[in-house]
């Protein structure tokens, strides 16, 4: 499920298993969704056979059969429409290898840069900002130092149902040793409960109130001021930039009292180990990539990096999105964080594939190959492990997309929304049935191994990219014969991880990347001498305040904002497998406060349609005040009606990230 890398054992009989474990190093944990996941392994809707469909209908085929019509279909619409005309969606549940394999095909055998992942959703705000700052876009420390860390800054993020190993294993013991805790959300999570401060925004208003506590850290001779002038460019000006960012300016637009702003910002300013945490409360905005350069500021200007116990994190959700960026399948970056524009880069995958040529340019985001169907300029679809028709914002145009593209190819585990779209379905297995390789989200590089024999005709991911490489003609390019084979080429492509072998990651060990050679230990701190940015400092970045796409008005008079359940993953398309998980939390959910609820007539339990201007959802009453008045809450895991029917797919500008986190809608109980 989640980036925080718990592992466990699979005690197994005749191929099934009978019981899951907590691994016997480490903290020994595993959450609620973590000890069910043999329910979903050998569930018995899982796919075991390739799907055809005929006449509207799915018909069972042979592997060949399949494999006949993907790679036909491809090769003709290539011929016909270009390299250009492909979208290409990889998984955030991807091993390495997987992720690997499957960018290079898009690359080397169709010739697209239209490859995209998850991390799109979430956390390439993140990637963008990082970059421009800091030349990297991994976290800097490592998540067993939190538990050492003075301070803590939660931003846009809810530990507890994000990563509750995280939570209760390292942050609240943090707060037990005495550890101060910040959180700036909308919502009063389990974290904003326990916090020192609670900086409850609307949602929207992030750049205010962090430029505001940047205004006070500089104002009050809070900077390091050592580690700006040696390590950081861009000060003067982002000074005289925050000048109007007073906590009173803040506080007009945030709703967050300037008082609580200050007391904010003096905990962060005054202490040289703080670490700030951010999920996707931060990212999903349209101006996600602004709101992580502001936070990043903070750090910066307090010279919170490259020590021990403290540093910036953006905390990665699913188990391996750190791995689907970092290993390629994002549209403008090879595996490594480089450049497709590089040509320096460019001639190396060349030369290590065996190819001509590569794309020069970047490719396109699946938040814009796939609404390209409609304008006829996207042919194809191959979508593996992602599950676009509940996960999209607007889903009323991704599902037409979905349904009026000339040839969609879906590779997965369960028969998904997106499945049901699809004109073949390719059958993989699941991780209980795999080996490969993970990057945590403080990336550390951790090892699966395979529990199970492949249910029925399943293949392991990679396995099947391979079969339609080679029945298109390109088989020279995947001469793999086992996921070892795959992890080599990549120590090859990737210096960060040239040091990394399976011998050393056996036995349940990680490594945290980069690691250059094999006598490195692994890095756990970064960025302590230099950062690997154009001359080796950082850069603060000046942002302004945009207000979000969308505002209330007489009509749309409730903000809504979406996040996850802690009884669900993603789509959910594991955990509505289990039914242990559905009978804590069968369906989806808004949270309304009990002054909203009242006006509106609405009382616990009761069904509530959700309008916005691009479509409805609806879902059960929870009245609570955990959200503000004028807001609401909705997860957005459950299939049966998802909220994205009605969230914003106004895009980041630069990150090409929806901003589910701010929408208008109207309410009422039906």
């Amino acid at each position: 499920y989640c980036g925080a890398g718990c592992q466990m054992v699979l005690i197994t009989e005749d191929n099934k298993i009978t019981k899951v474990l907590p691994f016997h190093g480490g903290d020994k944990y595993l959450c609620p969704k973590g000890i069910k996941v043999a329910d979903f392994v050998h569930n018995n809707k899982r796919l075991l056979r390739p799907l055809i469909k005929k006449g509207g209908e799915f018909k069972e085929a042979s592997w060949d059969e399949a494999i006949d019509i993907v790679s036909s279909r491809l090769l003709e619409i290539k011929k016909n429409y270009g390299p250009q005309s492909f979208g290409f969606m990889g998984s955030g549940c991807f091993t390495n290898e997987e992720i690997y394999a499957f960018q290079k095909f898009a690359r080397a055998v169709i010739g697209t840069n239209n490859i995209d992942s998850c991390a799109r959703i979430c956390h390439i705000p993140s990637l963008k900002a990082l970059m421009k700052s800091i030349g990297s876009a991994t976290m800097s420390n490592t998540m067993d130092e939190i538990t050492d860390t003075k301070v803590i800054f939660i931003a846009g993020y809810n530990p507890e149902v994000c990563h509750p190993r995280l939570y209760n294993k390292k942050i609240k013991v943090a707060k037990s040793k005495g550890s101060k805790i910040i959180v700036m959300d909308p919502r009063a999570t389990s974290a904003a409960k326990i916090a020192d401060v609670f900086l409850q925004i609307r949602p929207g208003t992030e750049i205010p109130v962090l430029n505001a506590m940047a205004n006070v850290i500089i104002n009050e001779g809070l900077t390091d001021d050592d580690f700006i002038q040696n390590r950081v460019e861009g000060f003067s000006e982002l000074k005289d930039h925050l000048q109007k960012y007073t906590p009173e300016y803040a506080e007009a637009i945030s709703g967050v009292p300037s008082a609580l702003i200050k007391e904010a910002a003096r905990i962060y300013g005054n202490s040289r180990s703080s670490v700030a945490l951010w999920g996707m409360g931060m990212t999903q905005h349209i101006c996600g990539v602004d709101n992580v350069s502001a936070l990043i500021n903070l750090v910066l200007l307090t010279g919170n990096v490259g020590v021990e116990n403290s540093g910036f994190s953006p905390v990665r959700e699913q188990n391996n999105v750190q791995g689907a960026s970092f290993i390629g399948a994002l549209p403008d970056i090879f595996p490594g964080y480089k450049s497709v524009t590089d040509t320096a880069e460019r001639e190396k995958f060349m030369k290590l594939w065996g190819v001509e040529s590569l794309p020069e340019e970047p490719g396109l985001t699946s938040t814009v190959f796939i609404p390209e169907v409609l304008k006829g300029n996207i042919k194809a679809l191959y979508i593996a492990a992602e599950n676009p028709a509940v996960s999209q914002a607007n889903l009323n145009l991704i599902r037409k997309a979905l349904d009026e593209v000339d040839f969609l190819v879906v590779q997965d585990i369960f028969m998904t929304e997106t499945a049901k779209y699809a004109d073949v379905v390719l059958p993989a297995c699941t991780f209980a049935e795999k080996d490969g390789t993970f990057i945590r989200l403080d990336r550390a590089i951790q090892m699966l191994e395979p529990a199970l024999d492949p249910m029925g005709e399943t293949l392991l991911d990679w396995m099947i990219i391979k079969k339609v490489a080679i029945k298109m003609g390109y088989g020279h390019l995947f001469p793999y014969e086992s996921t070892s084979d795959i992890w080599e080429e990549i120590r090859k492509a990737i210096p960060d991880l040239a040091g990394i072998s399976y011998d050393r990651l056996k036995g349940g060990k990680s490594i945290h990347m980069p690691c250059p050679d094999e006598s490195h230990p692994g890095t756990a701190v970064r960025y302590t001498k230099d950062f690997p940015r154009h001359g080796g400092k950082a850069l603060v970045v000046a942002v302004d305040y945009r207000p979000p796409a969308e505002m209330t008005d007489e009509e749309y008079p409730i903000l809504l904002t979406t996040g996850r359940d802690a009884h669900h993953y993603n789509t959910s398309t594991i955990t509505r497998h289990i039914s242990h998980l559905m009978k804590l939390k069968d369906g989806a959910y808004i949270e309304l406060h009990p002054e909203d609820a009242a006006l509106y007539g609405i009382s616990e339990g009761d069904s509530v349609e959700i309008k916005s201007r691009r479509g409805t959802a609806v879902a059960a009453a929870k009245i609570t005040d955990i959200v503000m008045k004028g807001t609401a809450f909705v997860p957005f895991h459950f299939g049966d009606s998802p909220i994205n029917f009605v969230t914003n797919n106004a895009l980041d500008p630069i990150s090409k990230t929806p901003e589910y986190k701010v929408c208008s809608v109207k309410i009422k109980k039906v």
